[in-house]
């Protein structure tokens, strides 16, 4: 036996005793599993690119919406789906056991309540992406070779960035969910729900939930909110939740809407707003039947809401020095003719108001 043979078996037995001593060490692998759709049209959509991120796991949905994601390790990974036209989708997953996450969905730019924000969003995520990956700014636009520091984006489309233990009660069937924490976006109208025992993060949309109930984490009180599809506004349904502030004869709704503001910073004169921001602000209505109507500004409007009886709402608003321009004091003013009507309780006492 010559010196290459020799040393070619020694580099055999070699890598098999790697191979037997390392193999234990790579653990078991599962898959992972699930099907993508289009929120709106509930089209599956093929061509989706799947992937771990901070990984080379990836794959590509296929006929059906479905895709398949073989041979990973246990571990604690972050999904994400990309597809173009789409807003990105992103999912925490905890794999322990092979996991099918079941129906995907996927929000389409310019889908109902976004417009142009969602869209604007992604292009400041990307900036940002952009400046990551090009700290030198080779090739950028840079001024005595410092680049500009990238604009960033403010705020958030949550109606509450917290995790708040939540009941949700489902169209179908009236079926009732829970003990999960949700969050709710505001623009995508969809739901992100954990499960209480592995923390596993999934998404409902909200045409499929009726009403919510949620208790409000920062004043542990619980609020309620209805499907704007239930109402109508000049005949049309609405997409969106309403909170229900005031029960009774003549609820007072309000409905928060996540406004996006493009920065307005001028560089040349160092003034305005560098970063991008969504900016929530809150629009109250009153509901008469299934129809609902936004407030009016003006108080002779206003005092016109309550019918026949617009002159005692006057002199109870002017007895009780009530703001009407404060939020606050349309709740004390709706509260107090709820409550001439058998049957009124009170949902909360106080009006929770802290968004900008």
């Amino acid at each position: 036996m010559n010196y290459s043979t020799k040393k070619m078996n020694l580099l055999i037995f070699l890598f098999s005793i790697g191979s037997f001593c390392f193999s234990p060490l790579l653990g078991q692998t599962f898959q992972i599993r699930g099907r993508i759709l289009d929120a709106d049209t509930k089209e599956y959509l093929d061509g989706v690119s799947v992937t771990l991120r901070g990984t080379a796991f990836g794959e590509v949905s296929g006929s059906g919406g479905n895709f398949t994601i073989e041979k990973v390790l246990e571990d604690k990974y972050t999904l994400a789906l990309t597809l173009p036209g789409y807003n990105k989708y992103e999912q925490v997953v905890k794999l322990n056991k092979n996991l099918d996450l079941g129906d995907l969905y996927l929000v389409k730019y310019g889908a109902e309540g976004s417009g142009a924000a969602l869209q604007k969003t992604i292009r400041a995520n990307n900036i940002t992406n952009l400046f990551n990956d090009r700290p030198n700014m080779i090739g950028g636009n840079a001024v005595y070779g410092i680049p500009p520091e990238p604009k960033k984006l403010e705020g958030n489309y949550f109606l509450d960035t917290k995790w708040n233990t939540a009941s949700l009660l489902l169209y179908r069937d009236q079926q009732l969910l829970e003990g999960f924490r949700v969050r709710y976006n505001i623009v995508s109208n969809m739901f992100e729900l954990m499960e209480p025992e592995n923390n596993l993060v999934s998404v409902m949309p909200g045409l499929r939930i009726q009403n919510f109930v949620f208790v409000d984490s920062t004043y542990k009180v619980p609020r309620y909110f209805v499907n704007g599809m239930d109402f109508k506004d000049e005949g049309a349904p609405i997409a969106g939740f309403f909170e229900v502030l005031v029960d009774g004869e003549l609820p007072l709704m309000r409905r928060t809407m996540a406004v996006f503001k493009e920065s307005n910073y001028n560089t040349a004169l160092m003034v305005g707003n560098r970063n991008d921001q969504i900016i929530k602000r809150n629009i109250y209505y009153f509901l008469r039947g299934k129809d609902i109507y936004e407030m009016p500004s003006g108080r002779k409007k206003i005092f016109a809401v309550f019918g026949d009886s617009a002159k005692e709402m006057e002199e109870y608003t002017e007895k009780n020095a009530i703001d009407l321009k404060d939020p606050s004091g349309l709740f004390q003013l709706f509260t107090f003719y709820n409550s001439q009507f058998p049957g009124f309780r009170p949902i909360m006492s106080q009006l929770l108001d802290e968004t900008n």
